[in-house]
């Protein structure tokens, strides 16, 4: 589920983040594209549109018929200045990363690994597991004062949940707070991922400082009468105290949102920096195979890429 983010998703100029919005609902087509083995959506990044808060990617995987032996199959690839939060709606993967973490995550638990400087991981098959495999892995860019830092992981097999105007769903809150409910994800920006799962009319409270956005799993809502469906982005701006959203049909839905991110980053590959400098420096670091990214213990092969696009035009490779 991890990356990779390219020139197609978003540009390599800063000024391509897109600033916050007034209360709106812009619709944007997400992205096709294989990764690994599955099928996803990329919804974020977009061309003028690359964060939501501190949300700077979002791929909505599957679904996908997977086996004990054959699933995402994503060999160790590295990662700096970001989060991976992972979530299932279906199905099983094992996270394996260069920290020792080995850990099998299911439909309701949370998996949130913090790359700081750098880490590198991998994404498999369990080795019992057989089914369907549907989910969402979402990274949020890190601050200045922790991008440095270094790396993390955490799992947690229980999130606080809340019922929504009575019976028409429940909320589950992945990472930051809900109407006074805090996950105990860590998270570095003030910001929110939550998974809606909705079977009638709802009213989502709000922060007005904040922006939002919704990325449907499952189903269909709407707001304002302009649906939403899934393969979408839909951008809710900022400006709202609370989001009435009508449901189609049942849906399960991820709202983010956060406080529009202060600093402007670059986006490549699996990489979250703020200058082609510290892009470079990565790439050459994960070419070499030194040893600031760690090793994992996986059977999978380690991925490679090619230098980034700037270094070939200019003929320094």
């Amino acid at each position: 589920m991890s990356g990779p983010v390219s020139t197609v998703d978003a540009s390599a100029d800063q000024a391509d983040t897109g600033h916050p919005e007034p209360p709106c609902l812009q619709v944007s087509d997400s992205r096709e594209a294989t990764v690994g083995t599955i099928r996803v959506r990329r919804a974020l990044p977009r061309r003028g549109r690359r964060t939501v808060g501190a949300w700077c990617f979002a791929d909505h995987m599957g679904p996908a018929d997977v086996t004990e032996n054959s699933g995402l199959d994503i060999g160790p690839h590295p990662h700096i200045g970001l989060q991976t939060v992972t979530w299932l709606t279906d199905g099983q993967v094992l996270h394996r990363d260069s920290l020792g973490s080995e850990q099998v995550i299911e439909p309701g638990q949370l998996n949130l690994m913090t790359s700081g400087r750098a880490v590198s991981h991998a994404e498999e098959a369990t080795g019992h597991y057989r089914g369907t495999l549907e989910g969402i892995q979402m990274w949020t860019a890190l601050p200045e004062n922790t991008r440095h830092s270094q790396p993390a992981f955490e799992h947690h097999a229980e999130l606080p949940r809340t019922d929504l105007d009575g019976q028409a769903g429940a909320a589950t809150v992945l990472i930051g707070d809900l109407g006074g409910l805090a996950s105990p994800a860590r998270h570095d920006t003030p910001l929110v991922g939550v998974e809606l799962d909705l079977r009638a009319p709802a009213t989502v409270p709000l922060r007005p400082d904040w922006e939002y956005a919704l990325v449907v799993l499952q189903g269909a809502v709407a707001v304002r009468d302009k649906p939403l469906h899934p393969g979408r982005l839909g951008y809710l701006g900022e400006g709202r105290d609370e989001l009435p959203l009508d449901v189609h049909e049942p849906a399960r839905v991820m709202l983010l949102g956060g406080e529009p991110f202060p600093e402007p980053i670059l986006m490549w590959w699996n990489f979250v920096g703020r200058n082609r400098e510290e892009i470079d420096a990565a790439h050459a670091s994960w070419a070499r195979q030194d040893d600031r990214f760690g090793r994992v213990a996986s059977s999978l092969p380690l991925i490679p890429t090619a230098a980034p696009y700037w270094q070939r035009a200019s003929g320094d490779r």
